[in-house]
């Protein structure tokens, strides 16, 4: 690993167009005042595209090691939203930038390769994607269930909003006869 740089908000913007151009589909910067004395704080939103995205986090991970707080999921429609929220500088008062990196994924193959090798503390978020949003995460250490219990069918996705989702297990206990 190369020795870790502090950059700006803007120097890690920089650094992902200057590296992956187009494929970097998206990125903003919003700084907040917070505390008492109003310091910024940053927040970085970069879309990417699902073709450089391990390669993405392979160049973050060479700027600076980035603390994974955890990957959000989102339905939308045609496809499928993964946002990987990471801290750089994390643990420097002050210095704290959030990067979350999203990457969309189509309803008709839903699949990522895994960050685990990269970052080890994804598994347990790559398994809840698996399991709520059916994400197949290529080359990852351990698929088992972990959050959905076994009397759920396999194909059912609590967080889907189409066909896959959890509907049909739904109970109408308001419609039921006294």
């Amino acid at each position: 690993m190369t020795k870790e740089k502090k950059l700006t908000p803007e120097g890690f913007v920089k650094s992902f167009k200057d590296t992956f151009k187009t494929k970097i589909k998206d990125a903003k910067i919003i700084k907040r005042p917070a505390g008492a004395k109003k310091n910024s704080t940053a927040n970085i939103w970069m879309k990417v595209d699902n073709s450089i995205f391990k390669e993405a986090i392979k160049h973050l991970c060479d700027i600076q090691f980035p603390h994974l707080a955890v990957t959000s999921g989102n339905d939308l429609g045609k496809t499928i939203e993964l946002i990987y929220h990471f801290t750089v500088n994390f643990g420097t008062r002050m210095e704290e930038i959030n990067l979350n990196i999203s990457v969309e994924l189509p309803k008709s193959k839903p699949e990522i390769d895994t960050i685990c090798d990269l970052i080890p503390g994804a598994l347990i978020t790559e398994r809840e994607k698996m399991e709520m949003l059916g994400v197949k995460i290529k080359g990852i250490p351990d698929d088992k269930r972990c959050f959905l219990p076994e009397d759920i069918p396999q194909g059912v996705y609590p967080w889907r909003r189409d066909e896959t989702g959890p509907e049909k297990l739904y109970r109408n206990l308001h419609e039921v006869k006294k």
